[in-house]
């Protein structure tokens, strides 16, 4: 029966078991029963090991896909005052990395501004979030963050130096590669970004999510500014008005920057965070298709900055 196929197989044996003695048919019976019996044992076997092969692959797979970023508080100073940032990094890493800083909305380094950070993480980049008020202060007053956030926006000067301090800890961090630093911002961190990209610092780019526009004439402005800019804008923002976007236009072209500006129709301020609720009249409220995709348009961005692409499913 060697290099006959089962079928074949099973015919030569209905074959024998019909013809000669019923003595001979009840031995062929036996001897039948037992090759298949041996036969469907060891495809059963087959299987069993492939089954148990497979699951320990993806077993495997799971664990690795799985494997949570590493989250690290991450130290620096501005002149007397400690900030507390927060690194998050991917769980592997080889040599130094690209790395993107992420600078919060007026309430300070809360839990979205952590939960952004590690996104990019998942992308494949080390994020610090930083600090821009000190010892990590954080609130949920309204008066409050406008008190923190009105200080730093009414003196420029000191906002860059916090905003830089940030900036040389990570190019000094021997796990990040000095030149492919970058620069995110939310709200008043997109202001923050964008004081950056104007005081010369360095880094390779910076994206500003729903930020304020508006410039300090008396606050000099480097010529050309270096760093690319991406600027992603509610079209229907009240409190980042037509005229600030036309007057930040103008400033960008006369400084020669490399710019571009997404606007997104129907999204106002805050269109990011769902914590803004989704009521647009009241000028502050989440868009959940903004948010998708403008965070697409900065992953595409920085992809290109870096000259890393992007991991797969993220495209």
């Amino acid at each position: 029966m060697e290099g006959r196929s089962m079928g074949q197989r099973l015919v030569e044996g209905s074959r024998t078991f019909h013809q000669g003695h019923p003595r001979n048919c009840r031995k062929n019976i036996l001897g039948w029963n037992q090759y298949l019996s041996g036969t469907m044992l060891s495809a059963l076997r087959l299987r069993l090991i492939r089954a148990v092969y497979l699951g320990m692959v993806c077993s495997f797979g799971l664990r690795a896909l799985a494997a949570p970023p590493i989250a690290e508080d991450y130290e620096y100073s501005c002149g007397e005052l400690r900030l507390k940032g927060l690194m998050i990094r991917p769980t592997e890493t080889t040599g130094p990395l690209p790395a993107v800083l992420v600078f919060p909305e007026w309430w300070g380094l809360n839990d979205y501004a952590t939960s952004r950070a590690r996104q990019l993480a998942e992308l494949g980049y080390i994020a610090v979030a930083a600090d821009m008020y000190g010892d990590r202060k954080v609130t949920t007053d309204p008066q409050v963050a406008a008190r923190l956030a009105g200080a730093l926006k009414s003196d420029r000067s000191e906002m860059r130096r916090r905003a830089e301090a940030a900036v040389e800890r990570v190019r000094t961090d021997p796990r990040v590669d000095p030149n492919r630093v970058a620069a995110i911002g939310y709200c008043f961190g997109g202001t923050v970004v964008l004081e950056l990209a104007r005081s010369g610092a360095p880094v390779r780019g910076v994206v500003s999510f729903h930020g304020g526009l508006d410039r300090k004439a008396d606050l000099p402005t480097t010529s050309p500014i270096r760093p690319r800019i991406l600027v992603l804008h509610g079209a229907d923002d009240p409190l980042v008005p037509p005229d600030q976007v036309a007057a930040f236009e103008e400033e960008m072209r006369t400084h020669r920057a490399d710019y571009r500006i997404v606007r997104y129709p129907g999204a106002v301020h805050s269109f990011t965070n769902p914590a803004a609720g989704s009521d647009p009249s009241r000028g502050v409220a989440y868009n959940p298709q903004a948010d998708r995709d403008s965070w697409r348009e900065m992953a595409a961005f920085l992809a290109e900055l870096f000259q890393k692409p992007l991991p797969k499913g993220h495209n």
